[in-house]
């Protein structure tokens, strides 16, 4: 199994196909950019994460690298809202404010501190992160991406009290686990960026040495993975979400929810060293091989795009920006881990 998942590592070819002299575009039609559709920082955040965090990156990913942290850094406004949507001219065509992208730009300027190639990239992202850490955000998801930036700059800079401050937040956004030991979940529903959530909960756990986090984490991981595995294989919330009395709704899937996954898994295992999670792992690389509900590879191997969607009856082939990035966030953990086991 994994002499296959190495045979076949994705390149960076179609993202920086899809990437221009402003940002990244989000959509394809299959391989193709679609400009008209413009940029958003939802996704070049994700993707600032993805080439941070390349070992050794050549000069073309430090370029992405500096694409991606110049667009992230210019949809900050000074009082520490953030803007989304860019349009093909490059001009924002959104109100800023404290949505799911602020909390992703915070992740990728707090990856890009830590882990830019650059030392003028790390200030550079060190000074957005500044600009943004001071508000926070009504909303849970958008509360736990934050986290995720916060959490990289904590572990590396264990005294930083901006960091801390967003990691406090997010725990306590999260809540305690519910009382049914079937559904422990904080939420009545499962919907998008589930494993962010626990990811955010042992990054906590991890960089503020509170094991009550990084027991919940762990709980909430063991219960997302039972939750979305069928037939021994992984099968995600699709895009209706998933609650307790409709486990069995399996489609539509996105490929950036396996990749979430496979990013808590990946975090568990650093926290634990619990060999359990690199099974996870596995399970998150196999299901772009073609071991899903679909029996389908999500991603084309001549391209090195991920497809968008794994459907009913087929596969969703454009390879936009975010399935992409799930793509090689997902093997990038393999790669790491895999070695291992």
């Amino acid at each position: 199994m994994i002499a296959r998942a190495v045979d076949t590592w994705p390149t960076f070819g179609h993202l920086q196909r899809l990437t221009d002299g402003h940002g990244l575009f989000e959509h394809a039609l299959y391989d193709t950019p679609r400009p008209e559709h413009g940029y958003c920082v939802d996704d070049v955040a994700r993707a600032l994460v993805v080439v941070c965090r390349e070992p050794h990156p050549d000069l073309e990913l430090q370029r992405l690298c500096e694409t991606y942290l110049a667009f992230t850094l210019s949809a900050i406004e000074a009082d520490g809202t953030c803007h989304n949507r860019m349009n093909a001219d490059g001009v924002w065509t959104d109100k800023a404010c404290l949505d799911d992208w602020w909390g992703r730009a915070l992740w990728g300027l707090g990856v890009a501190t830590v882990h830019a190639p650059t030392a003028e990239m790390r200030a550079k992202a060190l000074r957005g992160f500044r600009t943004l850490q001071g508000r926070r955000s009504p909303h849970l998801r958008a509360s736990a991406f934050a986290a995720l930036g916060a959490g990289e700059l904590a572990l590396a800079f264990p005294d930083d009290t901006g960091a801390r401050g967003l990691l406090l937040y997010a725990v306590g956004k999260i809540g305690p686990l519910q009382r049914d030991p079937r559904w422990p979940w904080p939420e009545a529903r499962l919907t998008y960026g589930n494993g962010a959530v626990v990811e955010a909960l042992l990054l906590a756990g991890s960089a503020l040495r509170r094991t009550t986090a990084t027991r919940h984490g762990l709980v909430l991981l063991d219960f997302l993975l039972r939750t979305e595995t069928f037939d021994g294989h992984l099968s995600v919330t699709p895009v209706g979400g998933r609650g307790p009395r409709d486990a069995s709704f399996r489609f539509d899937q996105q490929p950036i929810e396996v990749a979430s996954l496979a990013d808590a898994c990946a975090r568990a295992f650093d926290v634990t060293g619990d060999r359990q999670w690199l099974l996870a792992v596995r399970s998150a690389w196999d299901w772009f091989l073609g071991d899903n509900d679909g029996a389908t590879r999500m991603f084309d191997p001549a391209t090195g795009g991920g497809y968008d969607g794994l459907e009913q009856f087929g596969v969703n082939l454009n390879q936009g920006a975010e399935s992409t990035l799930a793509l090689l966030s997902t093997a990038q953990q393999a790669r790491r881990l895999l070695g291992q086991t």
